[in-house]
């Protein structure tokens, strides 16, 4: 969840459906009012305007990163969801909206979080309280955390959901794909219809606090044992369904580790990919939102801290033998179990296979070599990302070839990718194959009778 404590920023979240639409299309007319200013700039000037080139002015990126912050909800997180899934095939200036988004979250105005308290916990909220912090010390796009303790002494953090938030889901989202489309926004390749499928499932059930709540308390049993990890404990009197509270966990943005020795990033990344293995291959549900805001540490232990589990999903076993399938024929270096089990659990489609199979075979044989070079895995060295881009964009462009893959596929998908991206933000090292044999061991399943 963004910080946003250096540069308080008090806008009223747009609660009501007309008012949201309303700013959607202030939006798209003030685009296409700096996109004609831009053209008659051009053409003054003896040039011969491009629409991409008028749409992505600094201007305009920041209009639309503006606007979709103000709107929070499902409009932000669309945004952050699509740098997170695919950041490394997106335009720049499309990136750095969706970097603002990560980290430009307005807060709700006093007036208008009293208003949500008192209609969740009734009028006299506040007695509950010995002390309540008036600002918040988190927002993100769908609720903001204040810190609060209780008369008998509990530290708490409590997450208030944005109103309008949840009626608002399907069409924002909508909304927001139409405009990042219109303005060419996005590469014409970029198939997203799974990843909006997605967003409103997932918006949806992380608009239910207590639901998340539920996952928070299951994880906080999970992983009780591990002194590697630590979840905050759910506090059920003030929890609703737009309301969650939870213990106060100190930490410090992951982030921040960027400046830590070698050792101690490696440490942490270790620490949470194996926890990302647990989760599909133990404890059969996986936290799906990689967003670094869901995880902080603390330098004098080296504990993890783990936020925010709205977008938790079961795993099936389906789709984790799919894994332990994959995994080992990767690290076994056979390209052509690799390119079935791909098939098998849905990550490619036949028509890609039978349209386009060297290039699967060369984005394959890309994987294969990264994963069985000796030593530890470097994630700083993002070399293999271009060739598995230029690859897939080919594919991509072939309507023919697209495929859409299963979306319990797709929520652990996104976690292990999440994972990587801040791998190589912090550019750590790994030993990818004692990791994995570590967890799963070194029997190859696809050829283990047992």
């Amino acid at each position: 969840m963004a910080r946003d404590t250096n540069n308080p920023k008090d806008r009223a979240v747009p609660s009501g459906r007309l008012s949201r639409l309303g700013q959607f299309g202030r939006l798209a007319s003030g685009v296409a009012g700096g996109m004609i200013a831009e053209g008659a700039r051009r053409l003054a000037d003896g040039e011969r305007p491009d629409m991409r080139d008028m749409m992505l002015t600094p201007r305009n990126v920041t209009r639309v990163a503006e606007r979709l912050s103000h709107l929070r909800g499902a409009a932000m997180k669309l945004g952050q969801m699509i740098s997170m899934d695919a950041g490394d095939m997106l335009p720049p200036e499309l990136a750095e909206i969706m970097a603002r988004l990560r980290d430009n979250a307005h807060r709700m105005p006093p007036q208008q979080l009293q208003k949500v308290l008192a209609e969740q916990w009734g009028r006299d909220w506040r007695r509950r309280f010995k002390r309540f912090g008036p600002g918040p010390i988190a927002a993100a796009s769908i609720g903001q955390v204040h810190r609060a303790t209780t008369h008998d002494g509990r530290d708490l953090a409590i997450k208030v959901q944005y109103p309008g938030v949840r009626e608002s889901i399907d069409a924002d989202v909508d909304n927001v794909a139409t405009l990042l489309r219109l303005s060419r926004l996005l590469p014409a390749e970029l198939d997203i219809s799974s990843l909006l499928a997605e967003a409103k499932l997932q918006l949806h059930e992380e608009a239910d606090y207590v639901r998340e709540g539920e996952y928070l308390a299951r994880f906080g049993q999970l992983l009780a044992d591990s002194p590697d990890y630590v979840v905050p404990s759910l506090d059920t009197e003030f929890t609703t369904s737009q309301v969650l509270a939870m213990s106060f966990v100190e930490g410090k943005a992951i982030e921040q580790l960027e400046d830590a020795p070698q050792e101690v990033r490696d440490d942490s990344m270790h620490k949470l990919f194996r926890l990302v293995l647990r989760e599909i291959f133990e404890f059969g549900v996986i936290q799906s939102d990689p967003n670094f805001a869901n995880y902080r540490y603390q330098p004098d232990s080296g504990t993890l801290v783990l936020l925010d589990f709205g977008a938790t999903r079961p795993v099936g076993k389906t789709v984790a033998d799919g894994y332990r399938q994959l995994i080992f024929a990767a690290l076994n270096g056979d390209r052509d179990m690799v390119r079935e089990q791909a098939l098998i659990a849905g990550f490619v489609g036949e028509a890609a296979i039978s349209r386009h199979r060297t290039r699967i075979d060369k984005m394959i044989d890309v994987i294969i070599g990264e994963l069985n070079r000796p030593g530890l895995f470097d994630f700083s060295d993002r070399q293999y990302v271009a060739a598995l881009s230029e690859e897939g964009m080919d594919i991509a462009a072939d309507r023919q070839a697209w495929h859409i893959p299963p979306t319990d596929l797709l929520f652990v998908q996104r976690k292990i990718s999440g994972m990587a991206l801040l791998a190589a933000r912090l550019k750590v090292r790994i030993d990818v194959r004692g990791l994995v044999e570590a967890q799963l061991g070194a029997t190859d399943p696809v050829n283990n009778t047992e």
